[in-house]
């Protein structure tokens, strides 16, 4: 979107801005839902938690039997599987499509060429 196209936006109020002297300042979230852009989450700290690695991703499946669910997510395009107990699902009110973090704790990480 070109800029002449955002400022006809903001005068005809369809894009809330303020003017200040030239310049038109914009709500960031607003114009990333115009343009389609998913906005950014803010960083998650998850305190007392000593693994470093967390991926931000969407659930694209989750699939429950018996006393473990094997929940698949989308991370950037790539599948993340992750097996977690029922009782984590149920606490943590898991559904497709929710976004969630995948924290990575691990004592060895393969690297292959």
């Amino acid at each position: 979107m070109n800029p002449k196209r955002v400022r006809a936006l903001a005068r005809a109020g369809k894009l809330p801005a303020v003017r200040v002297g030239r310049r038109w300042l914009f709500a960031r979230e607003r114009l990333e839902g115009l343009l389609g852009v998913e906005p950014k989450a803010p960083p998650l700290t998850i305190a007392g938690l000593s693994a470093r690695n967390h991926l931000r991703g969407r659930i694209r499946s989750l699939q429950v039997e018996g006393l473990m669910a094997e929940v698949t997510l989308d991370v950037g395009g790539q599948a993340l599987v992750a097996i977690i107990t029922r009782a984590s699902v149920e606490r943590l009110g898991l559904a497709v499509g929710d976004q969630v973090q995948a924290v990575i704790k691990s004592t060895e990480v393969m690297v292959a060429k």
